[in-house]
């Protein structure tokens, strides 16, 4: 029997659990989606099988929520924009779940201080983020392994409903919402969008305002972000999957 992976002074399962809101009926399963195969080594050098040390790696965890991952992802898209094509569906699925992406959440949560590493594991800035990534897929897959897949689709949620339709904005090649949207609105209303903050939370070092955009009196789109030009970006982000998904075109009120 492979020996188990070293704890660190404080439990890193448990740890990351609180901060994320998360309880997990097998903690070993959050602890095994935070074991990162370069720690094979030193199982294998502590006498441990060969077999039974790979598993207990997250690569297994990390396949299956690279699947849950996808499927969580193409069931927002698709209920985002009923006017889509298979297409646009893939180009902008794609960008949601390409490692770009997910090595952005999972700084955003820290996880990479949270991961079992082998002791002579220095990765380099591509390695470090290949192996976020991965951790992120295996976190993923821990959840729905779980807490069942309407835990995962939680999780996900919050990201995705976030920064999910500015990524997909880039992805359409809108690489700036707030002009794109000034003009659209310009050309078929000759109007302008109006921004408005309308919440703002957290210490001042960590400060998230929550925007909307409308249009005379019409809101058309909420945005969250660290400062208050990324919040607006978002909400017109927002605004413009709702100018291109209406039919008829949305008109002022």
């Amino acid at each position: 029997m492979a020996a188990a992976a070293p704890d660190p002074v404080e439990d890193s399962p448990a740890r990351l659990a609180a901060k994320l809101r998360l309880r997990f009926k097998d903690p070993e399963l959050l602890r095994l989606a935070l074991t990162h195969r370069s720690l094979v080594h030193d199982l294998l050098a502590l006498g441990g099988d060969p077999v039974l040390a790979a598993a207990q790696t997250n690569e297994r965890l990390e396949f299956l929520g690279d699947a849950v991952l996808g499927a969580i992802v193409a069931e927002y898209l698709y209920a985002l924009d009923p006017l889509a094509d298979e297409g646009t569906l893939t180009k902008r699925r794609v960008a949601l779940i390409r490692a770009e992406t997910l090595v952005r959440w999972a700084r955003e949560i820290d996880l990479g201080s949270y991961l079992y590493l082998g002791p002579n594991e220095q990765p380099g800035d591509s390695s470090r983020d290949r192996m976020l990534a991965g951790a992120f897929e295996a976190l993923l897959g821990a959840i729905a392994l779980d807490r069942g897949p309407r835990a995962a689709r939680r999780f996900l949620g919050r990201f995705l409903a976030r920064d999910g339709l500015e990524i997909i904005a880039a992805a359409d090649g809108i690489e700036n919402p707030k002009g794109r949207l000034q003009e659209i609105m310009h050309d078929r209303f000759k109007t302008a969008p109006s921004y408005r903050v309308v919440a703002s939370a957290g210490p001042e070092h960590a400060r998230e305002f929550t925007v909307e955009v409308t249009m005379e009196g019409r809101m058309l789109g909420l945005g969250t972000g660290a400062s208050k030009r990324e919040a607006e970006q978002v909400a017109a982000a927002a605004a413009l999957t709702v100018l291109a998904t209406e039919e008829p075109p949305l008109a002022p009120a």
